[in-house]
């Protein structure tokens, strides 16, 4: 049960059936590639001792935990 508010999602989803498919697979492209940039600047500031070889090495290593898992 989510309990949490949500005041605009009737409005996000007006605006996502809206938009073409083209245009929510780009905006779907864009989150995912947002998502690893957080995910490795999050990597990034806990290991500053890494050069980036070794940095993505690690995003690697912590990319391969989470894929197919079952959420």
């Amino acid at each position: 049960m989510d309990l949490k508010p949500r005041p605009n999602q009737e409005k996000y989803l007006e605006i996502l059936r809206k938009k073409s498919p083209y245009e929510r697979l780009q905006q779907a492209f864009m989150l995912t590639e947002r998502s690893r940039e957080l995910f490795k600047a999050g990597l990034r500031h806990r290991h500053p001792e890494l050069n980036e070889q070794e940095l993505h090495a690690l995003y690697l290593e912590q990319l391969k935990k989470c894929h197919n898992r079952n959420y």
